[in-house]
């Protein structure tokens, strides 16, 4: 039986491209100032690569496809800062240059939109079937900021007159708000997760609109306290930054438990529907025990074995969301499709994985 490749997303040329246009901004600006440059992008890469392992962290229970992950970072750090350069640009005669109505309101408005068009193209095709849940849009909103932030880090601290000035502007924007953008695109994550829980156009666009406007107002208090002075600074970081990040990683950890519990209670009807047995359902139901199976696979079979059992038990998350998405009554004549196909590749994914009768007498503790 054939095996599935989930290809959503932008095509591989598409993320190639992308990806040479930051290459070739990257190395004019490196003949510019090398210096400054070297600094801001080994910095800002090692500061970048913490948030998106955190961000993979959260995304363990069902990973979203590589492609559309390098997609979403591609995106962020060339569409979304060309088109937030080109408009900042165009409202300059408008809002001014570098002072606070384009720092405070002109550049959150732009970036955020810029940002959060990308969360838009996720609805739209098969890409939506990857949003199964509010971790999936906080993944992907994280994902596309980080590109977003990865490229601006880069070129604030390569700005820096001396090798002290880029130093301190990678202390500010790297320690104190690693997780700035994230944070703010969040919120529009937020609003796509709450528009896609409804089935009408207005509550749709609504959901999205709150998200959107939350995500300005968080970047244009971030902004603005910059602008005012380091007092503001210090304490819209202290009193708004912190509790808001705190916040947003309660949700986090809240999602990824609702993602667990939906799961959970989408298996009995599974073994009822034949797709698993009920042996399969005592270590399916969580992350742990979903691990030690993996890994008892991996002991019995090798690599093959436990990569065959992984892609099982991820199977049998998304054909659960699918599930629970009818049950909700939330479904259209294209979920019900998907329900077919997923409980399709079910059953594929079970014949590619003859390790699963070696696990028979495998029970979760």
């Amino acid at each position: 039986m054939p095996r599935r490749i989930r290809k959503v997303g932008a095509p591989l040329g598409v993320i190639i491209g992308l990806g040479v246009l930051i290459g070739c901004v990257l190395i004019l600006t490196t003949l510019t100032n090398p210096i400054g440059m070297t600094i801001g992008f080994v910095l800002a890469s090692i500061a970048t690569a913490v948030v998106l392992l955190t961000y993979l962290w959260f995304d363990r229970w069902e990973p979203e496809p590589p492609r559309l992950l390098i997609f979403a970072f591609v995106w962020g750090a060339s569409i979304s800062v060309v088109i937030s350069v080109v408009l900042e640009t165009m409202s300059t005669p408008l809002l001014g240059k570098d002072g606070f109505a384009a720092m405070a309101i002109g550049a959150p408005v732009i970036e955020e939109a810029a940002k959060g068009v990308f969360l838009l193209l996720m609805m739209t095709g098969r890409r939506r079937n990857e949003l199964n849940s509010l971790t999936d849009c906080l993944v992907y909103a994280g994902f596309v900021a980080a590109g977003f932030a990865w490229l601006e880090n880069i070129f604030y601290i390569a700005m820096g007159e001396t090798i002290a000035h880029s130093l301190l502007t990678a202390a500010l924007r790297l320690i104190m708000g690693p997780f700035a953008h994230p944070l703010f695109t969040s919120m529009t994550g937020i609003g796509v997760y709450l528009a896609l829980q409804h089935r009408g156009a207005g509550a749709k666009v609504l959901y999205i609109g709150l998200g959107y406007l939350a995500a300005v107002v968080m970047h244009m208090l971030w902004n603005g306290s910059t602008v005012v002075g380091a007092g503001a600074y210090f304490a819209v970081y202290l009193f708004w930054m912190v509790p808001i990040f705190t916040l947003a990683i309660v949700t986090g950890v809240l999602g990824r438990r609702r993602e667990q519990r939906v799961v959970a209670e989408k298996l009995p009807g599974l073994i009822a529907s034949g797709l698993i047995t009920p042996n399969e359902a005592t270590w399916l139901g969580s992350m742990r025990t979903r691990k030690a199976a993996i890994a008892t696979a991996t002991r019995i079979g090798g690599a093959p074995a436990g990569k065959s059992v992984k892609e099982f038990a991820v199977q049998v998350v998304e054909l659960a969301f699918v599930r629970d998405r009818i049950d909700r009554g939330l479904a259209d004549e294209r979920t019900y499709q998907r329900h077919a196909e997923e409980a399709y590749w079910l059953t594929a994914t079970r014949a590619q994985a003859p390790v699963l009768q070696w696990l028979t007498n495998y029970r979760a503790a």
